[in-house]
């Protein structure tokens, strides 16, 4: 694989949304990386009544979709708005909203961020979300007191099967990476691998998941290595990429590519 992967140039699966793909690609192409872009879920937003306002303290965004969401569903701008990653935190400010805060984490920690800038008595905290929800940030939340509501804004849906031109990758083994940000993508992966019959061929892959929880939903795929970032968020998994890359061009023995 060595030889192949420097002949042609090394190549990652990008699982995200697609815009969220593209901003990816762009990173990864700064990296010496071309991606293949196939999106695990589609993202379709919710033509509802603006949320309702009144009371709200602060709103609480877990995904970049929950920014993108809000930002069509309501014109307020200017209300406080935790996020759980910086990436997401980013997307918030592109969307004009002046007051951002990121936890750099996960859900656990965006909870643990509200609780200590924010205060129970001051009002509710609003979540937007899709229709599928990970993890409880507003049970963590309820149990330090504070009144939580949440709002479906958007509904992510996972796609049928794998494109031809995802299949054909990598049974041919031009993907050397494939990226995972989400419990969720990783286990819709696994499943629509099985399906097209190309879960053996991840022998040559290298899977970079985002978090401990999105690697063990990748089951048993026979992946050539398995690697997870430091933190659960999209710069720190492109840190793990680059320090992979690092090694494999200073002749290391931590990834074979």
């Amino acid at each position: 694989m060595l030889a192949n992967a420097r002949s042609r140039g090394l190549r990652a699966l990008v699982t995200r949304p697609r815009e969220e793909a593209e901003t990816l690609a762009a990173a990864l192409a700064a990296r010496g990386v071309d991606a293949l872009i196939e999106p695990l879920l589609t993202v379709e937003f919710c033509t509802a009544a603006p949320p309702d306002l009144a009371g709200v303290q602060a709103i609480l965004c877990t995904s970049a979709n929950g920014v993108r969401a809000l930002a069509r569903a309501s014109s307020e701008r200017r209300l406080p708005l935790f996020v759980v990653g910086d990436a997401t935190a980013a997307r918030a400010r592109s969307q004009g909203f002046t007051s951002v805060e990121s936890a750099g984490g996960s859900a656990t920690d965006l909870a643990r961020l509200a609780a200590a800038r924010l205060d129970p008595r001051k009002g509710t905290l609003l979540h937007i979300c899709g229709n599928t929800v990970a993890g409880d940030l507003a049970g963590a939340l309820r149990a330090r007191g504070f009144t939580v509501e949440r709002r479906v804004l958007y509904d992510a849906r996972p796609i049928a099967a794998l494109s031809p031109e995802t299949t054909d990758a990598i049974r041919s083994h031009t993907i050397d990476f494939a990226l995972f940000f989400s419990p969720r993508t990783a286990a819709i992966f696994a499943r629509l691998a099985d399906e097209a019959s190309v879960a053996n061929s991840c022998a040559t892959i290298a899977a970079l998941s985002i978090s401990a929880a999105a690697d063990a939903a990748l089951g048993e795929l026979p992946w050539r290595e398995r690697w997870i970032a430091e933190r659960p968020e999209q710069p720190a998994l492109l840190d793990k990429l680059g320090s992979l890359l690092a090694d494999r061009r200073s002749g290391g023995a931590k990834v074979d590519v």
